[in-house]
């Protein structure tokens, strides 16, 4: 601070006074305030953002501004803005009018996490003093400023999470202080610079989840300081450079899900401090280095889906720290080392779909850890191993598709913890032991197309957790036991092709359970005889005679009552017609809507037409009830179905009104629903009948599987897109389905998707006795349902979400943690059941998997709607 000193002179007093000149910082951060203010003005701030600080004080105020009262400023000693940090504050910009040019003195720059968005200006080269720049998960685009490169005190450089394109500018190279380069999460294209080889500092490169091509370069084996490098995710091609082996410092390599071929270096062996390895998802080939062995720090080594040949190397087996092993998805051969056993801090183990041959090494029940352990898809033979019924924590056991044959062990009634139980497509035979009813966590087991027989054990019962349940293909016998009228509702439950005899369980699971295939079975569902006393039963019901009908014309808004008696109702009818407006008395409340056809006519037509709805006109069974095939005049086919007991308490004035609104829907994607009939005994709604029948049972069955190719695959999402956002956006009121699932999808002869049961499940009032308060399909439901009660068009959105990758998975997707982004691709989960598609119609399968994947968000709010989702499958796919 400089100060003046003046002399005044007075008859008697000689005074001094000194003037303080105003400080100089106080000038500059007056002029950087203000420019910052106008920087501000352009910005679109939330009101409780943490910028409201940012305001110039009264002229006599004690505060210092900005340095000390603005919210994400720090000065140096001058009074010259050194730190500006906005990171999370909801600000959302462009950098058009932000003051570089005054800013010069500026170290620290760190607007992460909003919602910046436009170019990068090339005036950044003015913050030539910058350290830390921090850009970070934002909407920026345009491409990454050449210029930067002239900052050449920059230490860290976070672009990552942004929508920057262009290619990587060459200039970076010149950040001889860099000590962290991350711009993964971008549009970024071209090849890697050799230039970036320059960074001798460099520790962290994340060029991940972008769209570079080429080889890697060389050069970056020179990067010695380098602990973290990334480049996953990208199109790069060529092979993996040996001089990788140089950097002795490296922790973390993530080469998966790019293009690179040729064999795996040796030269990797060497990178000691290696904790992290991913190069699956590649073109790789050869075999698996021995060097490996040497990898002592490696927690993790993912190497699945290449090509790689030969033996699993003992020297691999036995590194002391490994604790996530995938090899899958290879053509590995030889026998599964025993040494494995040693590995006992191995906690997840993927050798599926190899050529491995031989036995299950007793070995495995060493490693106490193991969480997760699939062998499936292999060649081998031999006995399950009783020891493996030591493992403490399995949670996932995948043994499916292979020669394993003799009795499942006892030992696994120890899998206290387990979840997904896979044995299927084996040899194995005996009985299905008892030891499997202590399995309380188990929400899947699948134990189909083996050689099981004997009886079907009580202690299923246990099974409290289950959500599918698959003893399919076997020579399982004796009776379905009523302990499955003890687990809960909605399992998906597939009995059929056993030996199995007698009635099946009265119990909802049922309804839609698969038990074709055995010839002793009998009850009222589909593929199964009726048991002797419900045909006598049948046969003894003389209900069709006499049954007064109430004719409603929705379209016209009239209700206008026909009678059609026999015999002594005659009187009867000729009263009614006097007084159509008298109300019905409980005992006479007959209803029949219908918009095209003659309702007494219809009626007695379609008792006709299914011989008093005999088993023999079924063509399927929902939730709700068994639906007919009735051909009611020549040419005039409809789909009947005659709803369940529980079903069939109805609230009448609702009821009608809802008949109204659905019949008057006008979609050729939403099944019509021509009207409705209700009687003590007899209801039953009448639909438009469509020929190839319900999705579920078309991707049930392998040949007509095969006969959906990937194109009609997305043209079915396409149309229960478009039919779900006419449901939502374009009815009044809003029409929510509740129910959306590859049931309730009917396809009409040229495999068009239809969706049917609209507003079932809002029309009935069930009975809380048999079904639960919450409508749908299990597997369907969205979650937030579990607390809130309340179905809203997101939980549509949800429940097409499992549909959509069902379709394209051609089986449900299960459980949907597992479906990350990376995950989610054709190559992954596409139905193996057909060939791969074309690179044209592979781009609307991905487009297909991408919206699912939005849909199945778990914050309701974060899922799109069912019109913004049309919009893209329909904008894409044309």
């Amino acid at each position: 601070m400089t100060s003046l000193n003046f002399l005044l002179f007075s008859p008697t007093l000689l005074i001094i006074i000194t003037l303080s000149s105003t400080p100089n910082f106080a000038c500059a951060s007056l002029k950087e305030a203000n420019a910052l203010l106008k920087w501000k003005a352009s910005l679109e701030i939330p009101n409780n953002a943490f910028l409201s600080s940012w305001l110039l004080l009264p002229m006599n105020s004690n505060a210092s501004f900005p340095c000390t009262s603005w919210f994400g400023i720090v000065c140096n000693a001058d009074g010259s803005i050194r730190k500006l940090n906005l990171t999370s504050s909801g600000v959302k910009g462009t950098l058009h009018q932000f003051p570089f040019a005054l800013l010069h003195g500026l170290t620290h720059f760190d607007l992460s996490v909003n919602n910046f968005f436009g170019p990068i200006p090339p005036e950044i080269r003015l913050l030539s003093k910058l350290i830390h720049l921090d850009f970070s998960e934002n909407k920026f685009s345009g491409v990454i400023p050449p210029k930067i490169g002239n900052l050449n005190r920059l230490t860290v450089l976070y672009l990552f999470s942004n929508n920057i394109s262009g290619s990587i500018p060459i200039e970076l190279g010149n950040l001889n202080s860099l000590t962290d380069l991350q711009v993964a999460y971008n549009q970024l294209s071209g090849s890697i610079p050799s230039s970036l080889a320059n960074l001798k500092n460099l520790h962290t490169l994340y060029l991940h989840e972008n769209k570079l091509s080429g080889p890697i370069p060389i050069e970056l084996g020179n990067l010695e300081s380098l602990t973290h490098l990334a480049v996953s995710n990208n199109q790069l091609n060529g092979s993996i450079p040996s001089s990788l082996g140089n950097l002795g410092n490296l922790q973390w390599l993530m080469l998966k899900d790019n293009k690179l071929s040729g064999s795996i270096p040796t030269e990797l062996g060497n990178l000691k401090s290696l904790t992290n390895l991913a190069v699956n998802r590649n073109l790789l080939i050869g075999s698996i280095p021995v060097s490996f062995g040497d990898l002592t720090s490696l927690n993790s080594l993912y190497m699945h889906q290449n090509q790689l040949s030969g033996p699993i190397p003992i020297q691999l087996v036995i590194l002391k720290s490994l604790i996530d092993l995938k090899l899958n998805k290879n053509q590995l051969s030889g026998s599964i080392p025993p040494e494995f056993g040693n590995s006992t801090q191995l906690q997840r183990l993927d050798l599926s779909s190899n050529r491995l041959t031989g036995q299950i090494p007793k070995e495995f029940g060493k490693m106490k850890r193991m969480l997760n352990l699939s062998l499936a898809d292999n060649q081998l033979s031999g006995i399950i191993p009783p020891e493996i019924g030591s493992f403490e924590l399995i949670e996932v056991l995948d043994l499916s598709t292979n020669r394993l044959n003799g009795s499942l062990p006892i030992s696994i009634g120890q899998w206290e913890h387990i979840h997904y139980l896979n044995l299927s497509n084996n040899k194995l035979g005996e009985k299905v032991p008892s030891e499997i009813g202590k399995l309380v966590q188990l929400t899947k087991l699948d134990l189909s197309q083996n050689f099981l027989s004997d009886v079907i054990p009580s202690e299923v019962q246990g099974l409290q957790s289950l959500q599918k349940l698959d003893l399919s293909h076997n020579r399982l016998s004796g009776s379905i036991p009523n302990a499955f009228t003890r687990l809960p509702h909605g399992i998906d439950i597939n009995l059929s092709y056993n030996e199995l005899s007698g009635p099946v369980p009265q119990s909802p699971n049922f309804v839609n359970a698969s038990i074709e295939g055995n010839p002793g079975v009998c009850g009222n569902i589909t593929g199964v005889k009726l048991c002797a006393n419900q045909m006598i039963k049948k046969k003894n019901n003389p209900f069709h005679h006499g049954v007064i009908l109430v004719i409603i014309f929705p379209l016209i808004g009239a209700a206008v009552l026909l009678g059609l008696f026999t015999y002594g109702h005659i009187a009867y009818r000729q009263q009614k017609k006097r007084s159509p407006h008298k109300p019905l008395d409980e005992e006479s409340r007959d209803y029949f809507s219908i918009t095209s056809f003659d309702g007494g006519v219809v009626y007695d037509d379609i008792l006709k037409a299914t011989d008093d709805f005999d088993e023999a006109y079924s063509i399927g069974t929902g939730g709700y009830g068994t639906v007919y095939k009735a051909e009611i005049q020549p040419n005039n086919v409809v789909a009947v179905k005659k709803l369940h007991s529980s079903s069939e308490n109805v609230d009448q004035n609702g009821f009608l009104n809802e008949v109204r609104t659905l019949t008057n829907i006008r979609h050729r994607n939403i099944v019509k629903l021509y009207g409705y009939c209700s009687h003590p005994r007899h209801s039953f709604l009448i639909y438009e009948y469509l020929e190839k029948g319900s999705l579920g049972s078309i991707l049930r069955i392998d040949d007509l599987a095969k006969e959906l190719d990937w194109l009609k695959r997305v043209n079915i999402v396409k149309v229960v897109a478009n039919g779900l956002a006419y449901m939502h956006h374009d009815c009044s009121p809003p029409i929510i389905h509740r129910d959306i699932s590859i049931a309730n999808i009917l396809l009409d002869s040229d495999y068009e998707a239809h969706i049917s049961d609209f507003g079932t499940s809002k029309l009935l009032k069930l009975d809380s006795s048999n079904w639960t308060a919450i409508a749908g399909t299990y597997g369907y439901i969205a979650p937030e349902l579990a607390y809130t009660m309340v179905a809203t068009e997101k939980c549509d959105v949800y429940s097409f979400g499992i549909v959509a990758l069902e379709v394209i998975m051609g089986k449900h997707p299960g459980e949907l943690p597992t479906l990350s982004a990376d995950y989610l691709v054709l190559g992954n989960v596409g139905d193996s059941r057909i060939p791969h598609p074309s690179p044209q119609v592979e781009k609307q399968v991905d487009l297909v998997l991408s919206l699912s994947r939005a849909c199945l968000n778990s914050n309701p709010n974060g899922r799109p709607t069912m019109r913004q989702v049309s919009n893209l499958l329909m904008k894409d796919l044309l």
